[in-house]
């Protein structure tokens, strides 16, 4: 049995940034969506409509990676904090074994030593 004790918090920090990023890139699409119907619905006058949805499209990935990056930074504390306080994760581990090409690979037990 394995236990975390500890987490590094800048690594959980660029990983939960990178994934809130993605997460911002895939609703991107729905706010150029609305800022396009935004533009066909506005007055005819305003040619600023559709700029919104597109602004709102580029800052949502951003948006989102920074606060990824910052609820990332402050759960790691907060779980290094908490594990101080009442242990941590325990984990139960296997080792796998060593597959090359498909084929599990079997140690091959060596020949005994040889007298010349």
């Amino acid at each position: 049995m394995h236990i975390v004790k500890s987490v590094g918090v800048l690594s959980i920090g660029k990983v939960f940034g990178l994934l809130y990023g993605c997460m911002g890139l895939i609703f991107a699409p729905i706010f150029l969506i609305a800022g396009l119907v935004g533009s066909m619905a506005g007055p005819k006058d305003f040619p600023f409509g559709g700029v919104l949805g597109i602004v709102l499209a580029v800052a949502m990935p951003i948006f989102y990676g920074g606060m990824g990056f910052v609820m990332g930074v402050i759960g790691a504390l907060l779980y290094n904090l908490f594990a101080g306080w009442v242990g941590g994760f325990e984990l139960e581990l296997e080792t796998a074994p060593a597959v090359q090409y498909g084929i599990p690979v079997v140690p091959v037990a060596s020949a005994p030593p040889t007298l010349s």
